[in-house]
Formats: structure tokens, sequence, C-alpha cells
């Protein structure tokens, strides 16, 4: 391609081809390295992740085609970031939109926080978050009444709405498949190096096993390909097992998932019912110093929580727990996005 046709080319494609070369998402690509060897910021590793910063990246573009026409390529429209990002603050967008403005547009750009013109996004507060609190325009077009049975099966499993569409009567597992499971793959690795399929199995299958007196757990596999075996709960589960069992292996398990169910809350519900079953006494913890061992480190089981939630004191164990059911890797994840009514 010639020197004046690459110029040529419109901003969002410039931004696609950028964005799109980023994207490692489903590859042999490990993000811990990536991150060891400075190589993560120019690089994506979650496809809906892509989605989310393209999608914010065109919207970018369609302002500075509207107020700054003269710019034709990336490097003459990066000044008005900045910009860009104040007009949405003085807009009243919440701390959570502009955060994801700020992040997609620093991916874009390589913008780091040492960057001369990064741009220091609003404080969120879990106060200010809307999702998912209260009834929200598209809950009127959703009646949990009418989809009772839908409501109660997300609450029990905690997937994702993408986990959910795809989630299929084979996915049903119980405690001793994952057992055997993992009684093969140990015999094996004393045979031979295991594959790095035959790894991430072992894995989520020793995970798995950590949710004492749980029988019955789903399979899945969704945001970015990454896999976990998340435990049944709560009060349906022999509901939720049981449609499972009338559907036939290679089935949908949900033919139709609605757009408008809040699959978010329904997460935050799963997770808090995972917290109490595992969380221990933590006035006990307190008084016996009691420690947790968290990415190999041992630090204290207790997590203080902070801002709007000073004050409260959960058991980090129980916060892991409840973090793998729902397939994340941060605790603080889990604490200000999902525990409810603790």
């Amino acid at each position: 391609m010639s020197r004046s046709e690459k110029y040529h080319r419109n901003l969002q494609l410039q931004a696609y081809d950028k964005l799109t070369n980023m994207l490692h998402s489903g590859e042999d690509t490990s993000k811990k390295a990536a991150m060891e060897d400075g190589t993560a910021k120019n690089k994506i590793f979650s496809y809906n992740t892509y989605k989310t910063y393209k999608q914010q990246s065109y919207a970018f573009i369609r302002y500075i085609e509207k107020e700054h026409p003269e710019c034709k390529n990336l490097k003459q429209a990066r000044p008005y970031v900045k910009e860009y990002l104040q007009k949405s603050v003085d807009e009243g967008k919440s701390a959570w939109t502009v955060q994801t403005q700020s992040k997609a547009l620093g991916k874009l750009y390589g913008i780091t926080p040492d960057s001369k013109d990064y741009f220091t996004p609003p404080v969120r507060h879990r106060e200010d978050i809307i999702r998912s609190r209260g009834e929200a325009v598209r809950d009127r077009h959703f009646s949990e009444k009418n989809n009772d049975e839908l409501v109660r099966f997300c609450k029990g499993v905690g997937a994702r709405r993408e986990g959910m569409r795809k989630m299929m009567g084979k996915d049903l597992m119980t405690r001793e498949q994952i057992d055997r499971h993992v009684s093969r793959l140990e015999k094996t690795a004393t045979e031979r190096e295991l594959t790095e399929k035959e790894r991430t199995q072992l894995t989520i299958c020793k995970d798995a096993q950590r949710f004492d007196g749980c029988t019955h757990y789903v399979y899945l596999k969704e945001k970015g390909g990454r896999e976990r075996i998340s435990p049944i709960v709560g009060p349906d589960k022999d509901k939720i097992i049981e449609r499972f069992q009338n559907t036939g292996r290679y089935e949908k398990v949900w033919q139709h998932v609605s757009t408008n169910a809040d699959i978010h809350s329904y997460r935050g519900i799963y997770a808090t019912r995972v917290y109490k079953t595992y969380a221990r006494d933590i006035d006990e913890l307190r008084a016996n110093h009691t420690t947790f061992t968290y990415q190999g480190k041992e630090v204290s089981a207790l997590y203080i929580c902070r801002k709007d939630e000073r004050g409260k004191i959960l058991d980090k164990q129980a916060m892991e727990m409840a973090s793998k059911a729902l397939g994340h890797n941060r605790l603080e994840v889990v604490a200000n996005n999902y525990l409810r009514g603790l």
C-alpha cells in the first residue's frame, strides 16, 4: 500500500487496523507473561474488551470528524483526547462510562498514567452504579414473574449472558466426574508432560474440588474463551439439575435468553450465596490473626472494605471462592461489584 493510500484511509479504518492488530484473544498468549515482559500495553486479550474499545474509539472518531474535521489521521486527533473526555465529564456521564472511554483511548494511543497527556478520570463510587439497581428502562420489557424459572436458574449457576446462551445438557458435571478426571490427569502427569489443554482442565477441576459439600457443577466457557467449573447453589439447585438432565447432551438448556434479563444482578445474588456458604466468623479470624494464602503470598484473612463500604470486614477465603465461581481473579472486583447485603 502506498503512503498516499494509507494516509487517505479514514480514521475509523485506521482505528480498526490498530486495535485488530492488538487483539490476541484465543491465541496461545499468556497475559501474565505479557505483563512481565512489558508487552501487555500493546495487546488486548479479550474479544469482548476489543469490541468495547472499538466501540468507544469509533465514538471518539465521530466527535473528531464533527469538531475537528481537519484531522486526517490518528496522530493528528490525539491532542483532543483530553478534550473529548472532559466533555463527557461536563455532560454528566457517569464515572464508570468515562473510565471506560479513557481506557479505550489509552489503549488506542498507548496513553499510560505516566504520560503527559493522561486524563485523570473521576473516581468511581458504588452508590453511583446505575446498572442492576432499581428499575431500568429495559426492566419494563422483562417480566421476572413470567420468566421465573430462568431467573432462578441464573441465580443458581452464576453464568454470564454468553454462558447462558451456549449452555448445553452435557455441561452438567458431578463431583464424582470431577474427582475421576483429576485422578486421570494426575496419573497422566506422572507418565508424560501434560498438554496446555490438560493443564487447564486440571486447574479448573482442582478449583472445583474446593467447593466442599457441592455435588453438581456447571462447566462454562465464556469471556475470551476462559473456562471454569462453577458450583450450582441455592434453594433451586434440584430444579436446575433436573432441567439439565431433561436436556439432550448437545441441546441448549435455554433456547432463548432475553437481552432484557438483568444477568449482572443475578450473578451478584449468586456470588453472595457462594460467599455466605464459605464465610467464616470474622471475630474469630481477627482474634486468631488468621492468615490466607492468596496468589502465592501469605496475607491477612480479613478484607477491609473502603469508600462507601468503609468499616465492613469480609473473609478473603470466602471472597476467593465467590471470585472463582464467577470467573474473576481479583477479590476487589467481587467486593465492589457483586457482593450485596453482607
